[in-house]
């Protein structure tokens, strides 16, 4: 049996081992095994505006560590390809920029914006060159209003992770949601990225956790759905406390639905509120820490401030103690797997289990 098999039955199944939240060798081998074959956020439309526009970034700096480039052509074409020159390695696009093509500083070679190459100098005396290698590596992309994903190496469509997402909230405006910098904030956490992720996918610690959220929340009501490769937590609010107006299209209607949590494996949460979108992206840094980006993308701004979607500092702080002092529990000799409660941690169950299979 694997050291990480997860009973499917959740009544039966014991939590993974603590070994895969410890150990540097399950932490490096989920790079690939996890993380590059799985979608990524790879930032939004609004850094590529313009046709002409170059990108760079880093995708899962400290982690991934891939150099990779969002470009839009003269027709207007997104495309994601490498940032990296096929010639020596040198980086293309140092910083934002507008460009017809893509030229190496280093030694000329130049590029198309879809990472086609063009032309090389002092080359012609080499054989059987050009050739597709030398034309940059091309990323699929997905969109999903001015979201933007990529993947190193998909082994599994982004339609599947996203479409049960994205059916549920057909309704809402994505395409009118703006990029907040000075709503959004970097958290470092001093825990395996995996405890974080876990913590996020059960409602069950509210009560204990987060007492000034359990106010705006009914308990009662919260409810957790499961799906292949991501799950919902529907946060329902007490009578009053600021929810969404919903469509008679959404299968929600007639629930006072405060928020919105997705969770798309391994590493993205969703959390939707009446004002808008706070996205936040878990990045692996170490073993034992990790990096939280809460990205803030706001389509109604005068609901900010109000409801679950409010005080998101706050419950931050909270979970961030419970989970560095998880960190510090699991090192324990006496502690290697626990149990799940049927009924409220559905969602680390899932979790768990497909840890376990791509592992």
């Amino acid at each position: 049996m694997s050291q990480f098999f997860i009973d499917p039955d959740i009544a039966k199944a014991k939590t993974i081992d603590t070994g895969y939240y410890l150990s540097p060798y399950h932490y490096e081998a989920s790079k690939e095994k996890i993380f590059a074959q799985t979608w990524q956020f790879a930032g939004d439309t609004g850094n590529v505006k313009e046709p002409c526009s170059a990108f760079p970034f880093i995708l899962l700096e400290n982690y991934l560590n891939e150099p990779l480039l969002l470009t839009r052509d003269k027709e207007n074409t997104l495309y994601c390809v490498s940032n990296v020159c096929t010639h020596r390695g040198n980086l293309l696009a140092y910083t934002p920029c507008k460009v017809n093509q893509l030229r190496c500083r280093y030694h000329g070679r130049l590029f198309s914006l879809d990472g086609k190459f063009i032309s090389m100098p002092e080359f012609k005396e080499v054989e059987n060159f050009p050739t597709e290698d030398d034309n940059l590596h091309r990323l699929p992309l997905f969109q999903w209003g001015k979201l933007l994903f990529t993947s190193l190496h998909p082994r599994i469509k982004a339609e599947v992770f996203f479409a049960e997402m994205m059916k549920r909230l057909a309704w809402l405006p994505m395409d009118k949601l703006e990029y907040r910098a000075d709503l959004s904030k970097d958290y470092t956490v001093k825990a395996n990225w995996a405890l974080y992720c876990e913590n996020y996918l059960e409602g069950f610690h509210i009560p204990f956790v987060h007492a000034g959220l359990n106010q705006v929340l009914d308990f009662g009501e919260y409810s957790t759905e499961v799906f292949h490769y991501c799950s919902l937590q529907l946060g329902i609010g007490k009578k009053g406390d600021s929810c969404f107006d919903l469509p008679a299209s959404s299968p929600d209607y007639g629930k006072d639905v405060a928020a919105y949590y997705f969770w798309v494996f391994p590493n993205m949460m969703f959390n939707f509120y009446p004002w808008g979108l706070s996205l936040n992206i878990v990045q692996p840094q170490h073993v034992s820490e990790c990096r939280i980006s809460f990205l803030t993308y706001v389509f109604d701004e005068s609901k900010l401030n109000s409801g679950a979607g409010s005080g998101l500092d706050t419950v931050e702080l909270e979970d961030e103690e419970v989970v560095e002092n998880v960190q510090k529990g699991i090192r324990s000799r006496f502690y290697t797997h626990g149990r799940y409660s049927v009924k409220r941690e559905q969602g680390t169950h899932h979790f768990h289990s497909l840890i376990a299979e791509f592992m």
